[in-house]
């Protein structure tokens, strides 16, 4: 099965089609929406999408790690990332198939 990106464009086109919001509306809903989305993790908060999942920003220390080219021992700087966890719904129905 090939696999794909939903891209920032078919995501404004699927708005298109099914609630009919001209094209140029549905694509600033799409940035609007990222754009919250993205302020929201930004400041350090979770995101909770009932029925999908939650993003929330976590923290992560420093580490020692090793480059797997050279193995060379170097230290991995502390840095927050996002991290997703699906939601039981979406679990069940990727697990179903």
């Amino acid at each position: 099965m090939k696999r794909s990106n939903l891209t920032r464009k078919e995501l404004a086109q699927l708005i298109n089609e099914k609630i009919g919001f001209s094209q140029r509306s549905a694509g600033e809903l799409v940035d609007t929406v990222f754009d919250v989305l993205k302020k929201t993790l930004l400041k350090g908060d979770s995101i909770k999408l009932v029925q999908f999942g939650t993003f929330t920003v976590r923290n992560k220390s420093s580490r020692v790690g090793r480059n797997p080219r050279t193995g060379e021992t170097m230290e991995i700087s502390k840095r927050n990332m996002v991290s997703f966890r699906p939601s039981k719904v979406v679990r069940e129905r990727l697990n179903s198939e």
